[in-house]
């Protein structure tokens, strides 16, 4: 089975709307600069932006928020801001976009997260990080802790977003896998392999292909035009479920789709539906976000990987930080029977 009905995907859509979802992890604000450029500046041999508007968007694990509330969830969020004019800016805009915040901490010297992407004639010119990468502090994760802690008995699947900025240690994150296979939670985390955590007993993990190797420690070499016929490719996704073991691992291929995998059973790929391809900022944020919640509705994990593979398809042809919508994801389905 490669395609879902559209009976079905209504389904799980309106399923969804009756669906509870915890994000956890490194919360962030994405600005976008968009000028054009006419001319190279006389200063240095690089080009002048002439500004013509900018904006924000949440990031991080904010993105991951707000494509599970664009799906109809409902979804509070967890992590760390800074007492500062970016916090207020990123609690106004994920209130805009239905995110509960209550366990949203806010720390005096941590400054809140902001990406600014400067873009010209909708292509990247460059990107400026404002941030910290300083592991969060033992005190500030038990704080962390203490406020998501009761959420996590009115959810039906918990997500980890974890960017490398140390709101996800590994203290936090023991305690979250002992909570949720007390309750029976399903548990989906985004990794990020150069923050070294012990990664095993989940129930997905969601790496790209960069990631899934450096997770291995294998190198990536030549990529053959079919994954499936990738020794390498293969290699890695035998050494990922051996040794981390999840229920289930989905690798972000790019222009190659999506690649599921279970223990005991063949991979799965599934090519991607992308039409046109604009910008792959929160890409990963929306292939999370609409596999936990598909799975959470319902889901068997082929048809949650077939449905999110249908909505990062959309997101990528929008751009910015960009979310789905279940009219969008049904638009998407349409246009494949």
């Amino acid at each position: 089975m490669n395609t879902l009905s559209l009976q079905r995907v209504r389904h799980l859509l309106d399923a969804a709307a009756n669906t509870r979802v915890l994000v956890i992890g490194d919360v962030m604000l994405d600005q976008f600069v968009w000028g054009r450029v006419t001319r190279i500046s006389p200063e240095a041999p690089v080009p002048v932006l002439d500004f013509v508007r900018e904006n924000f968007m949440p990031g991080g694990a904010a993105n991951i928020a707000r494509n599970l509330t664009s799906l109809g969830a409902t979804v509070a969020l967890s992590g760390v801001v800074g007492r500062d004019a970016t916090a207020r800016q990123m609690l106004r805009l994920l209130r805009e976009n239905a995110v509960g915040c209550q366990s949203l901490l806010r720390v005096a010297n941590r400054p809140t997260s902001i990406k600014t992407r400067i873009i010209a004639h909708q292509q990247q010119v460059v990107r400026v990080d404002r941030e910290t990468r300083t592991e969060l502090d033992a005190p500030a994760t038990r704080r962390l802790i203490e406020a998501l802690a009761p959420q996590l008995d009115n959810t039906d699947a918990v997500i980890v977003g974890d960017y490398g900025k140390g709101v996800v240690t590994q203290a936090l994150l023991d305690w979250l896998k002992l909570a949720c296979r007390e309750r029976a939670l399903w548990l989906s985390l985004d990794p990020k392999p150069v923050h070294h955590l012990d990664l095993t007993g989940l129930s997905l993990i969601t790496p790209n292909r960069k990631e899934a190797f450096e997770l291995a420690g294998i190198a990536d070499g030549n990529r053959p035009e079919h994954p499936l016929e990738d020794p390498a490719l293969m290699q890695v996704t035998d050494h990922l479920l051996k040794n981390l073991n999840p229920a289930l691992l989905l690798i972000t291929l790019g222009e190659q789709g999506l690649l599921m995998c279970q223990r005991g059973a063949a991979p799965f790929h599934i090519p991607t539906v992308a039409q046109e391809v604009f910008d792959v900022s929160g890409a990963g944020d929306t292939v999370i976000a609409s596999l936990t919640l598909a799975i959470a509705a319902g889901a068997s994990p082929t048809e949650a990987a077939i449905f999110s593979n249908h909505a990062a398809g959309v997101v990528v042809g929008k751009l910015g930080t960009a979310t789905v919508t279940a009219t969008e994801l049904l638009a998407s389905f349409q246009g494949q029977a």
